[in-house]
């Protein structure tokens, strides 16, 4: 699928395949746009077939240049911080970056500015970009590695969609106490909030459903080096998971591990997913650059 960006505009050429079909089709079926969102793109006149105006349900021709305005200029939504940004993937419709453990993902009050989305405001202002900093997902301020960013509402809106029919693939790697009996296995268990400490989650029978795969790598004795991969996106779900079976991380205090780090052993080492434009699988690695050496 051959696609390119011209100032604020995005072009498609429609390929054979898409032949016949029409914007409405492409907006609501191929990218499942939220309606609210394709609403205010029709109403505001921002897509065009080859320059001109076109009826939403007229039929596409293979060849014709699809126009969608998505790269309006746009406020900083959080200020934009100098500091280091170790980009794993990036193109005009997201960015892929390492997560350094010890800084939030994102600020959680306006006067926050040491945050990975601050860094990566800065990143976009440096290159030019004038456009929000819209997370997909998140990771402890302790855990480090691979996260994505939309850099529009189009981009953000189909990859929420994908996060959420799990189409975007997580492997984490940890080191975990003790040896696990099984080579792998997999965790089901609901996680809820812990009502005697604010920021503990714990297993519960009234909690969110919660299914983490585990697989072991290596034996450190005395820790197991183990990767992971998560049917679900609960709130410190490895580390309440691990806790669970008898095998904390190592470092994680909040949930029974020892302190012989500074922070939890959890690293997101890979990422995976389909481009959310061009379909293109997307694939990105992430070095864990701490002394844990995950």
């Amino acid at each position: 699928m051959k696609t390119r960006k011209i100032g604020e505009r995005f072009d498609l050429v429609i390929p054979n395949d898409w032949k016949n079909v029409t914007i409405e089709t492409i907006l609501r079926n191929h990218w499942q746009a939220p309606k609210k969102l394709v609403h205010s793109m029709r109403m505001e006149g921002d897509v065009k077939v080859n320059g001109e105006l076109t009826s939403w349900t007229s039929p596409l021709s293979q060849g014709d240049i699809l126009q969608i305005r998505l790269f309006k200029e746009v406020e900083y939504d959080v200020p934009p911080t100098y500091g280091e940004l170790d980009v794993l993937f990036e193109d005009e419709h997201l960015i892929v970056v390492n997560k350094p453990a010890g800084i939030d993902t994102h600020p959680n009050t306006p006067d926050e500015t040491d945050t990975l989305a601050n860094l990566v405001a800065f990143h976009h202002q440096a290159q030019g970009e004038s456009c929000r900093v819209l997370h997909i997902h998140r990771l402890d301020r302790d855990t480090s590695g691979a996260i994505i960013f939309a850099k529009h509402a189009l981009s953000k809106a189909i990859l929420d969609r994908l996060l959420a029919e799990r189409q975007i693939k997580r492997t984490y790697h940890a080191l975990v106490h003790g040896r696990l009996k099984q080579k792998k296995g997999t965790i089901s268990e609901p996680i809820g909030r812990d009502r005697h400490h604010n920021t503990r989650r714990r297993v519960s029978p009234s909690g969110q459903d919660a299914v983490t795969h585990y697989k072991v790598m290596e034996v450190r004795n005395p820790y197991t080096f183990i990767e992971v991969q998560l049917d679900t996106g609960r709130t410190h779900q490895i580390r309440v998971h691990m806790s669970h079976i008898g095998h904390p991380l190592a470092g994680d205090t909040l949930y029974g591990g020892k302190p012989v780090f500074t922070r939890q052993a959890l690293h997101a080492a890979r990422i995976s997913f389909p481009h959310p434009l061009t379909g293109e699988r997307i694939e990105c690695e992430a070095e864990c650059q701490d002394e844990i050496e995950l």
